[in-house]
């Protein structure tokens, strides 16, 4: 059974940390897709090894963090997380993302080295182009039906759910301050391709929508310490259905 722990401090309000049966011998840090929450990543939570703790992400204005502002650029949620997990570099950390959360990822492990000299364990990014790929994307300047067009063009549990009104009431101010953070950071197209002193892993479906298998690949621009793409069958949210054999391969490479 997953079990959580609170600690006091910021990592207590930005993470939903799952301590393993073991003593921590690193971390993986987990940070969703736009509209997504730290529950995403709940069966995760002891699935990484008995000395690996998960922390799974709490954006603001969600879940158990509802009545907090959302954040609404990439700048903002980075240099928030990277505050927030500085607390807990007393161990190796790997960082996790998918979409949004890929190029959060990347921006927490620059900021980790660039600013904090701390360099992440891996970094593993899954469903994004990397920042020199990034192309402007208008969504969230149309409004809420363009947002959720999109939403369910890249299909998962998050567009099923959006078709509840009550729901909907409830998730679209997250999910369009998130829309508003993916289409700020490219909204002037590629950004600079700084390399992370770490490896990187790319994982995407083979017939996403939006981000193509070359997309993915090109991650390996910023990744002179090593760079494997791992391409899977399914859509953008093709971790879903093959969670087991995914987790199964972070795990391998967590140990």
């Amino acid at each position: 059974m997953n079990t959580l722990k609170h600690t006091p401090g910021s990592d207590a309000t930005w993470f939903r940390r799952y301590p393993p049966s073991a003593p921590v011998r690193m971390r993986l840090l987990c940070l969703p897709h736009a509209g997504g929450s730290a529950s995403f990543y709940h069966s995760w939570g002891n699935a990484l090894g008995d000395d690996v703790e998960v922390l799974a992400a709490r954006y603001p204005g969600r879940q158990e963090r509802i009545v907090e502002p959302c954040l609404e650029t990439m700048e903002e949620l980075a240099d928030a997380v990277t505050a927030a997990v500085l607390p807990l570099l007393d161990k190796p950390l790997a960082l996790f993302g998918h979409s949004m959360g890929a190029s959060l990822a990347y921006e927490v492990a620059v900021r980790l080295e660039r600013r904090h000299g701390f360099g992440p364990s891996l970094l593993v990014v899954s469903g994004q182009r990397p920042p020199h790929g990034q192309r402007p994307r208008t969504a969230h300047l149309d409004g809420a039906e363009s947002v959720l067009a999109e939403v369910r063009k890249l299909g998962g549990t998050d567009a099923a759910l959006l078709e509840d009104p009550d729901l909907q009431e409830l998730v679209m101010p997250a999910l369009l301050a998130d829309f508003s953070v993916v289409g700020r950071y490219a909204e002037k197209g590629p950004r600079p391709a700084l390399p992370v002193r770490c490896p990187v892993v790319g994982h995407v479906g083979d017939r996403d929508p939006n981000v193509t298998v070359a997309d993915v690949a090109a991650w390996a621009d910023v990744a002179p310490k090593g760079f494997e793409l791992k391409v899977w069958e399914g859509d953008h949210f093709y971790l879903a259905p093959r969670r087991d054999e995914l987790v199964a391969d972070l795990a391998s490479r967590l140990r």
